[in-house]
C-alpha cells in the first residue's frame, strides 16, 4: 500500500490495541465499515466507502486528528487533555465504554488521608500534564514555591508499584474496576477528572470534500451507540393480565400488541433500556415467555 491508495480516502484512526479496539471493532462492524486487516499493516482500505482505516496508539491519535493528518479518530477523552491537543479536535460523541477515572491514589496503610496531604510531596504518573495542573493549583491555594511544590514524576507504565518502591508518595493513574488499586495496597483519595472513549474530528479539516461522509459516519455510529442501550423484549401473557403487564413494561411509545393462536394470549412487544431487562422477570408478574433481543441502531 502506498500513497496514491490513500488518495482521496477520508482517514479513520482507531486504537490499534487494548481496551478500546475490541469495543471499536463493534462499533464499525455496526456502522456497517467493512475492512480485512491484513496482519502487520496499520492501514487497511474499507470496502464500502472511500475510507481508510489508520491503526494507531490511542495516545497518538489526538494529534494525528488535530494537526488535521486524520479526519476521525476515536480515543480517550482522557488522551486529549493530556496531550493538550483540545482546542484542535471537537468531540463529536461519547461513545459510552471505555469509562474510568483518573484518581489520585495513596498506601491505604499510610498516613496521608487526604489530597491536601499530598501536597508538596512527590507523585508519579504517565499523566504528566493532567497531574501537574492538578497539583498546581494545589500548590498555589498552599502558597508553595520552588522546591516545596508537588513534585511530578512520569513514568510510562506499573504506576501502582511506584509507593511501594519507595519512588513516591502517592500516585495519579486510570481505574476502571479498581481491582489492580487495591491488590497494591491502594485507595482514592480525589478525582482528577471522568473519561471514557469518544470520537473526534479535526477542527482545521484537510478536505473540506470529506465533510458529507463524516457526518454519514458519525450519524451511524451515533445510532449504534444509542441502540446499544435499548433492547427488544417480546413476551406472551394473558389478555386479561395485559393492562397490568403494560404497567409494568411500558416500552417507549405505545405498546404493539400480536395475537396467538391460543385463545385468550397476546404477544406484547416493547423497545426498553437494557438494565431493565432484568427487572422484567421478577415477581409478581407472573409465568411469562420472554425474548431478548438486540437493538441494531436507532435513529
Amino acid at each position: 500500500m502506498n500513497a496514491d491508495s490513500l488518495d482521496g480516502r477520508l482517514l479513520f484512526a482507531i486504537p490499534k490495541k487494548g481496551r478500546l479496539y475490541e469495543k471499536c471493532l463493534s462499533i464499525l462492524a455496526g456502522a456497517d465499515i467493512q475492512f480485512r486487516r491484513h496482519a502487520r499493516l496499520d492501514v487497511c482500505l474499507v470496502l464500502n466507502h472511500p475510507i481508510a482505516l489508520v491503526f494507531l496508539p490511542a495516545s497518538d491519535i489526538p494529534s494525528f486528528v488535530g494537526k488535521g493528518n486524520v479526519d476521525l479518530g476515536i480515543t480517550g477523552h482522557d488522551v486529549i487533555l493530556e496531550s493538550q491537543m483540545h482546542e484542535h479536535v471537537t468531540e463529536e460523541l461519547r461513545l459510552g465504554f471505555g469509562k474510568c477515572a483518573l484518581q489520585v491514589q495513596v498506601p491505604e496503610a499510610g498516613s496521608i488521608k487526604t489530597v491536601e496531604d499530598l501536597v508538596g510531596k512527590r507523585v508519579v504518573t504517565s499523566f504528566e500534564v493532567l497531574s501537574g495542573e492538578y497539583f498546581g493549583k494545589l500548590d498555589d491555594i498552599f502558597q508553595l514555591s520552588g522546591e516545596k511544590r508537588t513534585k511530578i514524576d512520569y513514568v510510562g507504565g506499573s504506576v501502582e508499584a511506584a509507593c511501594a518502591l519507595g519512588l513516591a508518595d502517592g500516585i495519579v493513574d486510570l481505574v476502571e474496576s479498581g481491582d489492580t488499586m487495591r491488590a497494591a495496597g491502594l485507595h482514592a483519595i480525589a478525582t482528577v477528572l471522568e473519561t471514557e472513549a469518544v470520537l473526534i474530528k479535526s477542527r482545521i479539516p484537510k478536505h473540506e470534500a470529506h465533510s458529507s461522509l463524516i457526518n454519514l459516519i458519525t450519524n451511524r455510529i451515533k445510532g449504534v451507540v444509542a441502540a446499544s442501550k435499548y433492547a427488544i423484549c417480546q413476551y406472551n401473557v394473558a389478555r386479561d393480565r395485559l393492562p397490568s403487564a403494560i404497567a409494568i413494561t411500558p416500552g417507549r411509545r405505545a405498546p404493539t400488541i400480536s395475537p396467538l393462536e391460543a385463545d385468550g394470549w397476546v404477544a406484547r412487544c416493547k423497545v426498553d433500556f437494557t438494565y431493565k431487562r432484568a427487572s422484567t422477570l421478577d415477581p409478581p408478574h407472573g409465568k411469562v415467555c420472554i425474548f431478548n433481543v438486540e437493538v441494531d441502531a436507532v435513529k
